[in-house]
């Protein structure tokens, strides 16, 4: 169901304003961390980044015409035409990659260089909090700082003199997401303790670089007036120390469950299980059968938080129903056979398959061929036994925009069960991934993942997420006391 196959396991995970305009952050013109970049050098990459992109990207003109992209990479071009840092650089790559509105398509933090890690990702700059984005306002969702006045609930409305409304409003086209899904980007821009690397500490501190002194906030705490603090930044160690996960490698349990006045509550924050050894299959299907044992009268899955992985909803869905159950139609389509010679040396992947598709490559004509299905694909679900016959609620947030919104729209569009809480990610119009490159810009060192399978559903679907069946949103006074009002919703819905 997902774009995540035998043959095409996702390695790395891993919009925007019309146009591309020329940067213009707070910094000098060469201003920013790492090594400077020839002109000449950066040039070069745009080359190889246009002709990659053109001849490879499947979703490069999902959103935008073959014009307004050729005139983002003349743009592009002229921005690092100039000598300047790294940093710079990143940033200018980061918001062009940013306008081609793609999930997976992204300079991926994870796939840098030592180097261009060591100066982009590992510095002293991050804010010593967790936080949630409401509206335009940051909520402190866990205090790291050691500054009282940021409890749980403080309302943040400006940094270093900045509102926080204009803060989210430029980091918004640097953050990866579907089509004009902005909710998958605000969530990206949240610090919540689940990933290494934040979307938003990488892009706030070289847009906004914190001064000397630290951090100087507007902030309002619960049942209090607004005042002024100011906070030393956190870098990687802290970040590290804090985070809410510690991965699924090893024989971990990935997920839990838990049964509650006749209601079963499977809780699946990840999954992303490629490198685990954790049997989750077995567990899951023994789950399952624990549920219908208990003639529990409802299932509630919480997937907030989840962007997505293995396909680990189809034995979920295997359990929930009485007959085959046919996978929708989208169509798998590349944009070439085999990859052309000039460009191999710069694309890195972990499949050579990738390289050359070979006769699964059916050609469409006009520049485009559809994907044979592998032999990991999944066309049809089958009923697998014992089935749950209660009722189906899934807890979805912004997050869920790979696999998981692929799960949340199948049990939507198929009546087998509602979706409570906050709209998805992911696009209704199909998303690219399933088989990358890491294509490897040899001037600056820097990197841009290149997802290779788009999958595109029949008709005209809306350029959206999933809206929930019943939408539920967070408040302030939630954050501060803890109370988790999706579950409750979930908890008490009638049936």
């Amino acid at each position: 169901m997902s774009l995540l196959t035998r043959r095409t396991l996702l390695g790395s995970i891993a919009a925007a304003p019309a146009a591309c305009s020329s940067l213009g952050p707070p910094t000098a013109p060469g201003a920013g961390p790492g090594p400077m970049i020839t002109g000449a050098d950066a040039s070069g990459d745009v080359a190889i980044l246009r002709r990659a992109y053109t001849l490879l990207h499947p979703g490069l003109y999902r959103y935008n015409t073959p014009e307004a992209m050729a005139a983002r990479f003349d743009l592009l071009e002229r921005d690092l035409s100039a000598d300047q840092s790294l940093g710079r650089a990143y940033l200018k790559l980061s918001r062009f990659l940013g306008t081609v509105k793609c999930g997976h398509t992204y300079a991926n933090f994870f796939n840098q260089s030592d180097e261009a890690a060591s100066a982009l990702l590992q510095r002293r700059s991050f804010l010593p909090f967790h936080f949630r984005w409401l509206g335009g306002r940051i909520v402190v969702e866990h205090n790291l700082s050691g500054e009282a006045t940021l409890a749980p609930g403080t309302v943040i409305s400006s940094i270093d003199g900045i509102p926080t409304e204009q803060v989210l409003a430029t980091l918004l086209p640097f953050a990866r997401a579907d089509g004009n899904n902005d909710d998958k980007r605000r969530a990206l821009l949240e610090v919540r303790g689940y990933d290494r690397i934040e979307t938003f500490d990488v892009f706030h501190s070289l847009i906004f670089p914190v001064s000397p002194g630290g951090y100087n906030l507007h902030v309002r705490a619960p049942g209090s007036v607004e005042r002024g603090v100011t906070v030393a930044p956190h870098g990687p160690d802290e970040r590290k120390a804090a985070l809410r996960v510690s991965g699924n490698d090893g024989n971990r349990a990935a997920w839990t469950f838990t049964m509650r006045d006749g209601v079963g509550i499977l809780t699946m924050p990840d999954w992303a299980l490629y490198d685990s050894n954790w049997d989750w299959r077995s567990w899951l299907d023994a789950t399952m059968s624990e549920l219908v044992s208990s003639k529990a009268r409802r299932l509630v899955i919480d997937l907030r938080g989840n962007e997505g992985g293995l396909d680990c909803g189809e034995g979920i869905i295997a359990r929930l129903i009485d007959r085959d159950l046919k996978l929708d139609g989208d169509e798998r389509r590349v944009r070439y056979r085999k990859t052309p010679a000039d460009l191999d040396p710069f694309l890195d992947t972990w499949d050579k398959s990738f390289r050359d598709w070979g006769d699964d490559a059916v050609d469409l004509g006009d520049g485009w061929y559809r994907l044979k299905a592998d032999d990991g694909d999944v066309a049809v679900i089958t009923p697998k036994g014992p089935q749950f016959t209660g009722s189906v609620i899934v807890l979805t947030d912004a997050q869920n925009s790979s696999a998981t919104f692929q799960f949340a729209q199948q049990i939507q569009s198929r009546g087998l069960g509602r979706l409570y809480g906050q709209p998805t990610g992911g696009n209704q119009r199909g998303i690219n991934g399933g088989a990358f490159f890491f294509l490897r810009l040899p001037g600056s060192g820097l990197e841009a993942d290149l997802p290779l399978i788009g999958r595109f559903p029949p008709g005209a679907p809306p350029d959206a997420g999933l809206t929930p069946d019943v939408r539920v949103d967070l408040t302030a006074e939630d954050i501060a006391t803890g109370r988790d009002r999706v579950m409750e919703t979930a908890l008490a819905a009638p049936g």
